[in-house]
């Protein structure tokens, strides 16, 4: 049931459904490390790429044959390449490689998949020859061996290979992966080859290849909030049933026994029967708000922070004008003046505070909204610095990245100024053909990791994984503060 959630994209369902296997396994080792992996593959897709690491390496403990310890110890290695750790990536998979059991007969598919990556580690790693050699040695063994699948993986390493040398080359692997996975029915691997091509950045071709992304990418999400739905309810009806059958046992037994003792099974049943209705509808509640789960934890952290906000910059100040006109003659005018200012005060503040929780204009004036916020922060003895904005192309960025990148500035700056004391802030944007890259630095006074403040990092995190994208902090007492986040475009 759980490797049909995940081939059916429900990720977070398929972890739900194999931790419930893990209450029937007895001795055999095997089924436990079958478990261990289905649970790694489901955090590598949601990009909980340490707890993937965790679980494939429990399942290649777990496994006594070490040809079967293979799949799970590739997996980690492609889990260090989604980290952009080539070099660990690197030293598996030449680990792994050198292991005489992968040049026995039958073994040549899985070799050409540890070979293929290795060499796409390579060429990240700066060394493109060859990475580009071993891409392409793998790709023809999959060809030769009729490894269909595995070969799409090849096509689309060489088609990023290509990106910046020879665009042609880079199309014609990038049309040959979305050739071979269209025949397939594979649609994940498509729309990767539908974002190599679109971003070749091709004058007559992109808006083919954006419409067809943007309509597969549609049909992909409604068929996979279907399938969760169906699931669900296949679940639902079996535990129904279930119930119905322990309330026809049930009421047997109560023509069996005494008036008595049937009043009393009446009531435990009605207890049973209440529980198990509150049960249902919690799981059908669950089921329905799984996929928003992420998003309602930024909102409430959100809410929390403004509440904090509000109680510690403005409650006490509101009690004191309170005090202050309960306390004071207001015909006299230096008294209405003085409580005219701090009422002024207190709105201004409340302005702010609605300032920096507004809606967010995602249009046309995104670049200029992010550059008012940040200049807010500026003052004559703290400079913000802000390089390559304009040159990230946010039309094609879809809105919810735009906020979500406007709110995680916000975090930084109220941060900033809270913790960091901090004379200069240097907010870098970078773009790459997937991502949005932005490198936040300040040279305030930093702090121990281990005893940063959590509660903006906290929300920072939430509202990242959001997006499906990655932050990564680092700071040490008197160094400042530094935040590298990746966004998926």
């Amino acid at each position: 049931m759980a490797a049909i959630q995940q081939v059916n994209g429900d990720y977070y369902g398929s972890k739900e459904t194999v931790t419930e296997a893990l209450l029937y396994v007895k001795k055999r080792s095997e089924d436990k490390a079958a478990i261990k992996n289905i649970l790694g593959v489901a955090d590598k897709e949601l990009s909980f790429y340490n707890d993937a690491i965790h679980y494939y390496k429990e399942a290649a403990n777990e496994f006594k044959d070490p040809i079967y310890k293979l799949n799970p110890l590739s997996n980690i290695a492609a889990v260090y390449i989604q980290q952009k750790k080539y070099d660990n990536a690197i030293i598996l998979l030449e680990s792994l490689l050198s292991k005489k059991l992968l040049k026995e007969k039958g073994q040549e598919i899985r070799e050409a998949r540890l070979l293929d990556n290795l060499g796409y580690a390579y060429f990240k790693n700066g060394k493109d020859e060859k990475g580009f050699r071993l891409m392409k040695d793998a790709l023809q063994t999959r060809i030769e061996f009729k490894d269909t699948y595995g070969s799409i993986e090849s096509y689309l390493h060489l088609a990023d290979y290509y990106a910046k040398k020879d665009i042609e080359k880079s199309d014609e692997n990038a049309l040959a992966a979305y050739n071979t996975s269209t025949k397939l029915n594979s649609v994940d691997e498509r729309l990767e080859a539908l974002q190599i091509l679109i971003s070749n950045n091709h004058k007559n071709q992109a808006s083919k290849y954006v419409q067809r992304y943007f309509t597969l990418n549609d049909s992909l999400i409604k068929v996979r909030n279907n399938f969760k739905n169906k699931f669900a309810k296949i679940k639902y009806d079996a535990k129904k049933e279930k119930d119905e059958n322990v309330k026809l046992r049930l009421e047997k037994a109560e023509n069996e026994l005494s008036l008595q003792k049937a009043t009393y099974l009446r009531i435990v049943f009605v207890i049973i029967f209440i529980f198990l209705v509150i049960l249902i509808a919690i799981l059908i509640r669950y089921y329905k708000n799984k996929n928003k789960a992420i998003e309602f934890k930024t909102s409430y952290n959100t809410e929390a922070r403004i509440a904090k906000q509000i109680h510690d910059e403005l409650a006490n100040d509101v009690y004191h004008v309170i005090a202050f006109a309960e306390s004071q003659t207001l015909s006299h005018e230096n008294t209405k003046e003085n409580l005219l200012q701090k009422l002024d005060d207190i709105y201004g503040r409340v302005r702010g505070i609605s300032k920096e929780n507004n809606k967010i204009d995602t249009g046309i004036n995104f670049t200029s909204t992010i550059k008012e916020m940040l200049s807010t922060y500026n003052t004559s003895e703290r400079n913000i610095m802000i390089t390559n904005l304009d040159d990230i192309n946010w039309e094609l960025i879809d809105d919810t990245k735009k906020v979500t990148i406007s709110r995680i500035l916000q975090e930084l700056m109220v941060n900033m100024k809270k913790h960091s004391m901090a004379k200069l802030v240097v907010i870098k944007f970078e773009n790459d053909p997937k991502s949005i890259l932005i490198n936040y630095t300040d040279n305030g006074k930093g702090s121990e990791k281990t005893k940063m403040v959590k509660n903006g990092l906290k929300n920072m995190e939430s509202r990242i994984q959001a997006v499906k994208g990655t932050i990564d902090f680092e700071t040490e007492p008197d160094k400042g503060f530094r935040a590298k986040i990746s966004i998926p475009k």
